[in-house]
């Protein structure tokens, strides 16, 4: 699960295409005939037409050509405000679980030296992955710790009403930013929510060790390149809208950088010099597995596997 993490952002844009695709074929744009059926007709009556109304009260209060613009980018921040103590909660927990790890990286690094092994046998195969699931639980540590999609799913419905209220409203498909029409496909706001995308990403990796950087870094290039695909597949709303909130995201990260990340590597620091790293496997562990010995530890843990697999299967004979 750990190495598709940093793809989930990326499935969940896809499936936002995939709506507003959807949505897009059974309304009618150019002649203002909106979506009613399907998930995206539900979207537009419940979140689109609202927006709607925000928008263009927000953009007659605000006053001036750039009106509707100013509403989108409040919006934007209305909502990003709502979901920053969520978004800082779960990156604080990803901040955790990459401190954990990175202490737990030289027995994992013999657990995948193992698994590299020629001719490795579904015994040995198996002693490698209960090392490592034993690794994990004996330190506390979760296989999904810091994975989260809740703010992503949040704010797709508001994508898609953003995107709806300007497509299907007679004042706002004509609006415009600084001479940047919100209703067309917009290349100035694209490069401007990519920068934004690029700046965030730099942050990240201050303070960074250079292994986990290397992993990181990956993500840093993919997230700028999905948000200059999707601000030029999409209107000038909705680049305008990822460009407000990749300026969030920057303030975001420089709270995660340089106050949440300080934060918990020094608790982290303090919790292990009371409890420190629970140590599952050793080279010694490892050569002996190869050549066929068995530690007494290593006969007393297959022991007690062997004794938790009978339990379970009396119990479910007890329960037939």
């Amino acid at each position: 699960m750990k190495k598709y993490r940093k793809y989930l952002g990326l499935l969940a844009l896809v499936v936002l295409v995939a709506l507003i695709v959807t949505g897009c074929s059974s309304g009618n744009p150019q002649k203002g005939i909106p979506p009613h059926g399907g998930i995206y007709g539900w979207i537009y009556t419940w979140i689109g037409i609202p927006l709607q109304n925000v928008m263009i009260k927000t953009a007659q209060a605000i006053k001036g050509a750039n009106g509707a613009g100013w509403s989108i980018a409040i919006i934007t921040l209305v909502v990003r405000t709502i979901l920053l103590p969520l978004m800082l909660i779960q990156q604080k927990k990803s901040v955790t679980q990459q401190e954990k790890m990175s202490r737990l990286q030289p027995q994992m690094k013999l657990i995948q030296e193992g698994m590299k092994h020629k001719r490795l046998s579904p015994a040995q195969q198996m002693q490698l992955t209960n090392w490592q699931r034993e690794l994990y639980q004996k330190n506390h540590v979760s296989l999904t710790g810091g994975i989260g999609c809740l703010p992503i799913l949040i704010q797709m419905p508001i994508m898609i009403g953003i995107y709806s209220a300007v497509a299907y409203s007679s004042v706002l498909r004509h609006a415009t930013f600084f001479g940047i029409s919100l209703n067309n496909k917009s290349v100035v706001l694209a490069i401007v929510a990519t920068v934004f995308a690029v700046i965030q990403g730099y942050i990240s990796l201050i303070g960074v060790p250079e292994e986990q950087k290397k992993t990181m870094q990956s993500m840093m290039f993919m997230n700028p390149i999905m948000t200059l695909f999707f601000s030029l597949s999409f209107s000038g709303a909705l680049a305008l809208y990822w460009a407000a909130g990749n300026l969030v995201s920057i303030v975001q990260q420089l709270i995660v950088t340089f106050i949440i990340t300080p934060s918990e590597k020094k608790r982290i620091s303090n919790e292990l010099k009371e409890n420190p790293i629970e140590v599952v496997v050793t080279k010694k562990d490892l050569d002996d597995l190869f050549n066929g010995k068995t530690s007494a530890k290593e006969q007393k843990h297959t022991s007690a596997l062997h004794e938790d697999l009978r339990k379970r299967n009396q119990g479910k004979q007890n329960r037939k």
